[in-house]
């Protein structure tokens, strides 16, 4: 079980502070949730507690495990699928798993692929949203800014 404070993270939505325990009751049931504080995009969302391990809920990495996922977006390569299909379902794996390398390595294989030649709209839209991903856990993990993630995401 999580507290409040705790910096958990969401996959698909991304890494946030729980801020609150709230009780719920829903068809006349009681329900705990957690209140999780996306910082990155500035949402709330609830999630069930009692279905934290179905929906891949973790916490963050480590400071070193987030300066290896930093390492590994530098140095990731294009990816070989060029049946983009195939390649989206793929990635929409790698993101439902909630592993940040795999994350990275979503990130890092569709901006590639982008500088090359123009994405589809829905492959922009995984690329727009596994940046956020994970940005959103380096920021909690490295204590440090959007912007300065971004900065040393760039870097190299």
């Amino acid at each position: 079980m999580f507290h409040i404070g705790d910096k958990i993270v969401y996959p698909m939505h991304g890494a946030g502070i729980i801020v609150d325990i709230e009780e719920k009751k829903i068809l006349g049931e009681v329900h705990k949730y957690y209140v999780l504080q996306i910082p990155v995009s500035d949402m709330k969302v609830m999630l069930p507690v009692n279905n934290t391990e179905t929906i891949g809920i973790r916490n963050i990495v480590s400071d070193s495990d987030a300066s290896e996922a930093i390492t590994h977006f530098k140095n990731c390569g294009e990816s070989e699928n060029n049946n983009w299909n195939q390649r989206y379902r793929e990635n929409i794996e790698k993101l439902k798993g909630g592993n940040l390398i795999d994350v990275a390595t979503v990130a890092k294989t569709l901006l590639l692929r982008d500088q090359k030649k123009s994405l589809s709209n829905a492959e922009r839209k995984m690329l727009s949203n596994a940046k956020n991903i994970l940005i959103s856990e380096l920021v909690l993990a490295k204590n440090k800014s959007y912007s300065e993630i971004e900065s040393l995401l760039s870097e190299g």
